[in-house]
């Protein structure tokens, strides 16, 4: 799907190198923001547990964000690694990006979209719940973390 902007954004594989490219440049962000590497109270999807994985590409063909999904139960999945490279901030694409995977979603029968950010991400914490994510309790392996926010939307 191309974008008025010029970036695209498409399915890859979990291994994609520019998708694993955009989750190290996330993780390295997060790293620096909480002091410490050990900030992820869930755990981290893999291959294994990733049913939907893309990647906004710009007119120059660099990645510029990436976001997947992963399945909770056979109604709702869990949004993983939203991200958004700092100079594509404020483009739309963020926005098109949680589009694709809300619409991906409901293709795949899924009507609750569920995720979990951080305490010290209050731009990911606005950006969810201007999109129509409301604040629920900690879910899952978050319950009892000090790091997290979680929310969900109910897509239909």
């Amino acid at each position: 799907m191309r974008d008025p902007a010029g970036w695209t954004i498409e399915a890859r594989p979990w291994d994609d190198p520019a998708g694993a490219a955009l989750r190290a440049r996330q993780r390295a962000e997060l790293d620096a923001r909480y002091g410490t590497t050990d900030h992820e109270p869930g755990p981290a999807p893999t291959d294994d547990d990733i049913a939907v994985f893309v990647v906004a590409v710009g007119a120059d063909g660099e990645a510029v964000g990436c976001g997947a999904l992963r399945p909770l139960d056979a109604a709702s999945a869990e949004i993983k690694r939203m991200y958004v490279t700092p100079p594509a901030r404020g483009t739309g694409v963020a926005t098109r990006l949680l589009q694709t995977l809300e619409t991906t979603a409901l293709e795949r029968g899924w009507s609750t979209l569920r995720l979990e950010t951080g305490t010290a991400q209050p731009e990911a914490q606005r950006f969810y719940r201007r999109e129509g994510y409301q604040d629920i309790p900690l879910f899952g392996s978050y319950i009892g973390s000090e790091l997290s926010v979680c929310m969900e939307r109910h897509l239909r």
